[in-house]
Protein backbone atom coordinates (compact mmCIF):
# COMPACT_ATOMS: atom_id res chain seq x y z
CA UNK A 1 0.00 0.00 0.00
CA UNK A 2 2.39 2.50 0.74
CA UNK A 3 4.42 1.78 -2.54
CA UNK A 4 1.47 2.75 -4.42
CA UNK A 5 0.83 5.52 -2.36
CA UNK A 6 4.50 6.66 -3.31
CA UNK A 7 4.30 6.33 -6.73
CA UNK A 8 0.97 8.50 -6.69
CA UNK A 9 2.53 10.94 -4.33
CA UNK A 10 5.58 10.75 -3.72
CA UNK A 11 6.84 13.49 -5.25
CA UNK A 12 5.40 15.61 -2.51
CA UNK A 13 7.52 14.53 0.19
CA UNK A 14 9.03 16.84 2.29
CA UNK A 15 13.26 15.74 2.57
CA UNK A 16 15.10 16.64 5.96
CA UNK A 17 11.65 17.15 7.32
CA UNK A 18 13.83 16.42 10.90
CA UNK A 19 15.56 19.01 10.19
CA UNK A 20 12.97 21.56 9.48
CA UNK A 21 11.50 20.89 12.56
CA UNK A 22 14.69 21.82 14.65
CA UNK A 23 14.49 24.75 12.96
CA UNK A 24 11.01 25.56 14.27
CA UNK A 25 12.20 24.48 17.56
CA UNK A 26 15.07 26.64 18.50
CA UNK A 27 13.14 29.67 16.85
CA UNK A 28 10.37 28.64 19.68
CA UNK A 29 13.06 27.72 22.56
CA UNK A 30 14.72 31.39 22.03
CA UNK A 31 11.22 33.30 22.52
CA UNK A 32 10.23 30.77 25.37
CA UNK A 33 14.00 31.29 27.26
CA UNK A 34 13.21 34.51 27.36
CA UNK A 35 9.25 34.82 28.09
CA UNK A 36 7.67 31.80 28.57
CA UNK A 37 4.06 33.16 28.23
CA UNK A 38 4.73 33.91 24.67
CA UNK A 39 4.88 30.29 23.28
CA UNK A 40 1.00 29.32 25.34
CA UNK A 41 -0.66 30.52 21.94
CA UNK A 42 1.40 27.25 20.32
CA UNK A 43 0.43 24.54 22.68
CA UNK A 44 -2.93 22.43 21.06
CA UNK A 45 -5.88 23.13 22.88
CA UNK A 46 -9.00 21.54 21.25
CA UNK A 47 -10.95 24.05 22.86
CA UNK A 48 -9.27 26.88 21.67
CA UNK A 49 -8.90 25.27 18.33
CA UNK A 50 -13.00 24.83 17.97
CA UNK A 51 -12.93 28.55 19.11
CA UNK A 52 -10.65 29.81 15.67
CA UNK A 53 -7.38 29.09 17.11
CA UNK A 54 -6.58 26.24 14.11
CA UNK A 55 -3.07 28.01 13.85
CA UNK A 56 -2.71 25.44 17.21
CA UNK A 57 -2.81 22.39 14.72
CA UNK A 58 0.27 22.68 13.59
CA UNK A 59 2.37 24.98 15.79
CA UNK A 60 2.74 22.65 18.32
CA UNK A 61 5.25 20.86 16.49
CA UNK A 62 7.82 23.36 17.08
CA UNK A 63 7.29 23.46 20.92
CA UNK A 64 10.46 21.92 22.26
CA UNK A 65 11.24 20.06 25.11
CA UNK A 66 12.61 22.63 27.39
CA UNK A 67 15.89 21.94 28.84
CA UNK A 68 17.06 24.05 31.54
CA UNK A 69 20.70 23.89 30.90
CA UNK A 70 21.09 25.00 26.91
CA UNK A 71 24.04 22.50 26.56
CA UNK A 72 21.49 19.53 26.93
CA UNK A 73 19.02 21.18 24.73
CA UNK A 74 21.93 21.22 21.91
CA UNK A 75 22.48 17.67 22.70
CA UNK A 76 18.65 16.54 22.26
CA UNK A 77 18.41 18.27 18.76
CA UNK A 78 22.11 16.32 18.00
CA UNK A 79 19.86 13.13 18.66
CA UNK A 80 16.72 14.06 17.42
CA UNK A 81 18.32 15.13 13.93
CA UNK A 82 20.49 11.96 13.93
CA UNK A 83 17.80 9.44 14.55
CA UNK A 84 15.65 11.61 12.06
CA UNK A 85 17.88 11.64 9.01
CA UNK A 86 19.17 7.70 10.00
CA UNK A 87 14.92 7.00 9.27
CA UNK A 88 14.63 9.11 6.59
CA UNK A 89 17.93 7.09 4.95
CA UNK A 90 16.60 3.46 5.83
CA UNK A 91 12.73 4.26 4.84
CA UNK A 92 12.89 6.92 2.26
CA UNK A 93 11.83 10.96 2.53
CA UNK A 94 8.05 9.64 1.57
CA UNK A 95 8.04 6.92 4.12
CA UNK A 96 9.41 8.78 6.60
CA UNK A 97 6.89 12.02 6.47
CA UNK A 98 4.11 9.37 6.70
CA UNK A 99 5.69 7.96 10.06
CA UNK A 100 5.76 11.45 10.99
CA UNK A 101 1.72 12.02 9.98
CA UNK A 102 1.07 9.07 11.05
CA UNK A 103 2.26 10.41 14.70
CA UNK A 104 1.04 13.81 14.19
CA UNK A 105 -2.72 12.89 13.07
CA UNK A 106 -3.04 10.23 16.19
CA UNK A 107 -1.45 12.93 18.36
CA UNK A 108 -4.24 15.94 16.71
CA UNK A 109 -6.84 12.87 17.18
CA UNK A 110 -5.98 12.20 21.12
CA UNK A 111 -5.62 15.58 21.79
CA UNK A 112 -10.00 16.15 20.91
CA UNK A 113 -10.73 12.45 22.53
CA UNK A 114 -8.94 13.90 25.29
CA UNK A 115 -9.26 17.56 25.84
CA UNK A 116 -8.01 17.90 29.07
CA UNK A 117 -4.21 17.80 28.69
CA UNK A 118 -2.46 19.97 26.56
CA UNK A 119 -1.07 18.08 23.31
CA UNK A 120 2.61 18.13 22.79
CA UNK A 121 4.97 16.47 20.40
CA UNK A 122 7.18 15.13 22.81
CA UNK A 123 5.43 11.57 22.18
CA UNK A 124 6.03 11.97 18.21
CA UNK A 125 9.87 12.12 19.31
CA UNK A 126 9.65 9.35 21.69
CA UNK A 127 8.10 7.17 18.61
CA UNK A 128 11.18 8.29 16.38
CA UNK A 129 13.13 7.00 19.48
CA UNK A 130 11.57 4.18 19.72
CA UNK A 131 12.37 3.34 16.07
CA UNK A 132 15.73 4.17 15.64
CA UNK A 133 16.34 2.02 18.74
CA UNK A 134 14.09 -0.74 17.30
CA UNK A 135 16.89 -0.61 13.96
CA UNK A 136 19.77 0.19 15.86
CA UNK A 137 20.05 -1.64 18.88
CA UNK A 138 23.56 -1.79 19.59
CA UNK A 139 24.27 2.15 18.66
CA UNK A 140 25.44 3.48 21.61
CA UNK A 141 25.11 6.58 23.70
CA UNK A 142 27.09 8.38 26.38
CA UNK A 143 25.61 8.90 29.24
CA UNK A 144 27.58 12.10 30.90
CA UNK A 145 29.46 12.21 27.60
CA UNK A 146 31.82 9.38 29.21
CA UNK A 147 29.76 6.50 30.09
CA UNK A 148 28.88 4.17 26.72
CA UNK A 149 25.32 2.49 26.86
CA UNK A 150 23.28 0.85 24.60
CA UNK A 151 20.26 2.25 23.25
CA UNK A 152 18.28 -1.09 23.89
CA UNK A 153 18.88 -0.16 27.46
CA UNK A 154 17.54 3.46 27.21
CA UNK A 155 14.21 2.20 24.33
CA UNK A 156 13.21 -0.37 27.50
CA UNK A 157 13.42 2.45 29.80
CA UNK A 158 11.19 4.17 27.18
CA UNK A 159 9.07 0.95 27.13
CA UNK A 160 8.45 0.77 30.64
CA UNK A 161 7.44 4.43 31.15
CA UNK A 162 5.17 3.43 28.20
CA UNK A 163 3.45 0.82 30.24
CA UNK A 164 3.12 2.96 33.24
CA UNK A 165 1.62 5.68 31.51
CA UNK A 166 -1.05 3.57 29.55
CA UNK A 167 -1.71 1.11 32.97
CA UNK A 168 -1.75 3.86 35.53
CA UNK A 169 -1.84 7.47 34.43
CA UNK A 170 -5.36 9.06 33.87
CA UNK A 171 -7.30 8.23 30.79
CA UNK A 172 -6.19 11.56 28.98
CA UNK A 173 -2.44 10.51 29.12
CA UNK A 174 -3.61 6.62 28.59
CA UNK A 175 -5.11 8.19 25.14
CA UNK A 176 -2.22 10.23 24.30
CA UNK A 177 0.28 7.54 24.71
CA UNK A 178 -1.37 4.79 23.41
CA UNK A 179 -1.72 7.35 20.04
CA UNK A 180 2.02 7.98 20.39
CA UNK A 181 2.75 4.49 19.28
CA UNK A 182 0.48 3.63 16.49
CA UNK A 183 3.12 5.04 13.74
CA UNK A 184 5.73 2.77 15.64
CA UNK A 185 3.26 -0.25 15.13
CA UNK A 186 2.21 0.04 11.90
CA UNK A 187 5.54 0.62 10.10
CA UNK A 188 7.02 -1.99 13.03
CA UNK A 189 4.41 -4.72 13.50
CA UNK A 190 5.54 -7.08 10.90
CA UNK A 191 9.01 -6.82 11.69
CA UNK A 192 7.95 -7.75 15.62
CA UNK A 193 6.20 -10.68 13.96
CA UNK A 194 9.39 -12.06 11.93
CA UNK A 195 11.45 -11.87 14.86
CA UNK A 196 9.44 -13.08 17.27
CA UNK A 197 8.48 -16.82 14.45
CA UNK A 198 12.22 -16.31 13.70
CA UNK A 199 12.85 -16.72 17.65
CA UNK A 200 11.21 -19.04 18.13
CA UNK A 201 11.77 -21.39 15.41
CA UNK A 202 15.77 -21.21 16.34
CA UNK A 203 14.80 -22.48 20.08
CA UNK A 204 12.86 -25.54 18.35
CA UNK A 205 15.62 -26.07 16.03
CA UNK A 206 18.31 -25.74 19.24
CA UNK A 207 15.57 -27.68 21.56
CA UNK A 208 15.75 -30.49 18.45
CA UNK A 209 19.24 -30.44 17.91
CA UNK A 210 20.08 -30.77 21.90
CA UNK A 211 17.48 -34.04 21.66
CA UNK A 212 19.58 -35.66 18.66
CA UNK A 213 22.98 -34.91 20.35
CA UNK A 214 24.52 -38.22 20.79
CA UNK A 215 25.39 -39.05 24.38
CA UNK A 216 28.98 -37.67 25.65
CA UNK A 217 30.93 -40.65 27.43
CA UNK A 218 33.97 -40.93 29.21
CA UNK A 219 34.90 -44.58 28.32
CA UNK A 220 33.57 -46.99 25.11
CA UNK A 221 34.64 -50.79 24.82
CA UNK A 222 36.60 -51.10 21.53
CA UNK A 223 34.68 -54.36 20.81
CA UNK A 224 30.73 -54.13 21.74
CA UNK A 225 30.41 -50.19 21.73
CA UNK A 226 29.05 -49.65 24.87
CA UNK A 227 29.60 -46.69 26.90
CA UNK A 228 29.63 -46.07 30.54
CA UNK A 229 27.06 -43.66 29.45
CA UNK A 230 24.66 -46.02 28.15
CA UNK A 231 25.65 -48.94 30.53
CA UNK A 232 26.61 -47.28 33.88
CA UNK A 233 26.27 -50.59 35.82
CA UNK A 234 29.57 -51.47 33.69
CA UNK A 235 33.49 -51.20 34.62
CA UNK A 236 35.60 -50.44 32.23
CA UNK A 237 39.38 -50.66 31.65
CA UNK A 238 42.00 -50.08 29.45
CA UNK A 239 43.59 -53.67 28.00
CA UNK A 240 48.20 -52.91 29.24
CA UNK A 241 48.92 -55.67 26.83
CA UNK A 242 47.24 -53.42 23.48
CA UNK A 243 49.68 -51.82 22.24
CA UNK A 244 47.57 -47.87 22.22
CA UNK A 245 44.95 -46.65 24.39
CA UNK A 246 41.99 -49.80 24.40
CA UNK A 247 39.23 -49.58 26.57
CA UNK A 248 36.88 -52.49 26.96
CA UNK A 249 33.82 -53.17 29.41
CA UNK A 250 34.42 -55.97 32.05
CA UNK A 251 32.80 -58.52 29.36
CA UNK A 252 35.42 -58.16 27.29
CA UNK A 253 38.38 -56.78 29.19
CA UNK A 254 39.75 -60.64 29.03
CA UNK A 255 37.84 -61.74 25.90
CA UNK A 256 39.26 -60.11 23.14
CA UNK A 257 42.23 -60.35 20.70
CA UNK A 258 45.28 -58.13 22.09
CA UNK A 259 46.11 -55.55 19.87
CA UNK A 260 49.39 -55.19 18.41
CA UNK A 261 49.20 -52.52 16.44
CA UNK A 262 47.38 -49.09 14.90
CA UNK A 263 46.98 -51.26 11.38
CA UNK A 264 45.61 -54.28 13.01
CA UNK A 265 43.49 -52.12 14.78
CA UNK A 266 41.90 -50.87 11.72
CA UNK A 267 41.81 -53.81 10.01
Amino acid sequence: MLSQLERRFGRFAVPHATLAIIAFQVVVYVIGYTDPTRIEPLFLIPANVLGGEVHRLVTFIAIPPFESIPLFQLFYWYLFFLMGESLEQYWGTFRFNVFLLVGYSATVAASFLAPDVPATNEFIQGSIFLAFAFLNPDFRLYVFFILPIRIWWFALLAWIFYGVVILFAPWAEKVTATASLLNFFLFFWPHIVAKARGGHRSMRRGVKRFSQKPPEFLHRCHVCGRTDTSNPELDFRYCSKCRGDYCYCNDHLRDHVHIESTAASEQ
